[in-house]
């Protein structure tokens, strides 16, 4: 996948047909390491076509699959709850709050230690 993520970069980035030697490359650069398999591999497959009516027919393919989209609902009616509950701490932090009289070490006395 890494070989072919860089060989479209490369097509974006003006190279209308990168070599296995571009792609090598390109990945040295970042310090990736291509896998010399999957590269003849991908060469090989791509050999002749043009990547563009390549990503246009899978595209095709894909739109067959449907979108899916059917989740995700439910989950409303929470909002009053969890407005409650911000209510309800900050009430306990002014309970809690012992005003500015006191030093950290409890004395109010305001003197040195």
């Amino acid at each position: 996948m890494k070989e072919l993520a860089v060989y479209m970069m490369l097509v974006i980035g003006g190279n209308a047909a990168p070599s296995k030697d571009d792609i090598t490359k390109a990945m040295g650069a970042v310090g990736l390491e291509a896998d010399t398999g999957r590269l003849d591999t991908l060469m090989s497959e791509l050999e002749g076509k043009d990547l563009g009516e390549l990503m246009t027919t899978g595209t095709a393919r894909l739109a067959k699959f449907g979108g899916g989209g059917g989740g995700g609902g439910g989950g409303g009616g929470g909002g009053a709850a969890a407005a409650e509950e911000v209510k309800e701490e900050e009430a306990e932090e002014e309970e809690a709050d012992i005003g500015g009289g006191m030093d950290m070490f409890g004395g109010d006395d305001g003197g040195d230690y």
